[in-house]
């Protein structure tokens, strides 16, 4: 049985989407296509407030996140770490054949401006890593706060994850600075995973020209020529482009200041939700996520069987990830989803938790 997922991700795709993933096929090198990416990173360019380059890559974002450690670590990384995914950076670090240090900050807390400074201020990196927004505890650090120290580090390349807020809240690339900002498809754009969308700095596409051992597949520079043809190094999945195309059709005619509202709406509703039955956030009072809620389990609530469940009605929920599987659960309210479809899982779930509470 097909069910609605209210997951970190894959999220729901509405069936407008998958029916422009079905247009015919046309040749990747032709005109044609050229015009489609042209159009498509324009828009993204605008979504993301940025001048400089954006390319599209025929992967998940970890692909991309491997290419930005081959492209732009020449001497030691640091990776900064509040979660189990901003952790598996330094696996990905380290399986590149990087030196590499993990500063890792306690779950539920975000990475600070002042924790960033402090590791750069050894002087021992050339570049760093970051997630914007830690999906498995639903913690959204302060990405303009810590650009503000990066300022003073220009030597090191700032590398950011924003898999699961690009699009959904603000990001403006050009103020920031970042030379890697990176995501994939399948969280707030609301399409189907195998798409990742990246901003290359200037600064960052000249020190990649430098470093050898990029390898091929997420070389910056190949992307780069390949840019200046409106095209991608290898074969796109054209598929998932139409997709892309549809849903900035989407993004721009609600407005992108109206789509950030909805977010929040969604955030602020879901949090007061999460309290209202008696449980916790996961996160520290003020870095909550915009993008996924996570709460802890109050000790009173079988949350295997409240996934079970909810799976049983045709609902996918989430009872939390890694090392706090069981001990919390998440709740998705990115890409497609209004209000309606909150209001819609609060119902359910309203109805299934007196019969897993203790």
């Amino acid at each position: 049985m097909a069910k609605k997922l209210y997951v970190p991700g894959p999220v729901e795709v509405r069936p407008d989407v998958l029916a422009a993933m079905a247009r015919p096929m046309i040749g990747h090198r032709t005109k044609e296509y050229a015009a489609l990416h042209e159009k498509v990173v324009n828009r993204l360019k605008t979504l993301l407030n940025t001048g400089g380059r954006v390319f599209l890559s025929t992967s998940s974002a970890f692909g991309v996140m491997e290419g930005a450690i081959r492209n732009l670590v020449q001497k030691r990384c640091v990776n900064f770490a509040n979660g189990a995914f901003a952790k598996k950076w330094h696996d990905v670090t380290l399986r590149c054949g990087k030196e590499a240090d993990v500063v890792a900050v306690d779950w539920g807390q975000p990475v600070t401006a002042e924790v960033v400074d402090q590791a750069l201020a050894t002087g021992k990196y050339d570049a760093m890593t970051l997630i914007h927004n830690e999906t498995s505890t639903g913690v959204m650090s302060p990405l303009a706060e810590i650009a503000a120290v990066m300022r003073r580090y220009a030597d090191v390349s700032f590398i950011v994850d924003t898999v699961s807020s690009m699009s959904a809240v603000p990001l403006d690339l050009d103020s920031l600075g970042t030379d890697v900002c990176l995501a994939g498809v399948q969280k707030a754009f609301g399409l189907p995973p195998g798409l990742a969308v990246f901003a290359v700095s200037d600064k960052a596409l000249e020190k990649a020209a430098a470093t050898p051992g990029r390898g091929y597949y997420f070389d910056f520079v190949e992307f780069a020529k390949m840019d200046e043809k409106h095209n991608t190094p290898s074969t796109p999945c054209l598929s998932q482009i139409f997709a892309l195309d549809h849903q900035l059709d989407k993004m721009f005619a609600e407005g992108l200041e109206n789509r950030y509202r909805r977010h929040l709406r969604m955030a602020e509703a879901t949090r007061r939700w999460v309290v209202d039955q008696g449980f916790t956030l996961f996160p520290d009072p003020g870095c909550c996520s915009v993008t996924l809620t996570c709460a802890r389990n109050d000790g009173r609530t079988d949350l295997e069987l409240l996934k079970k469940l909810a799976g049983d009605k045709g609902y996918a929920i989430d009872n939390g990830y890694g090392k706090i599987k069981n001990e919390a659960f998440r709740i998705a309210h990115m890409g497609d989803f209004t209000m309606a479809d909150m209001e819609e899982l609060f119902g359910l779930l309203e109805g299934l938790l007196p019969r897993v509470r203790k």
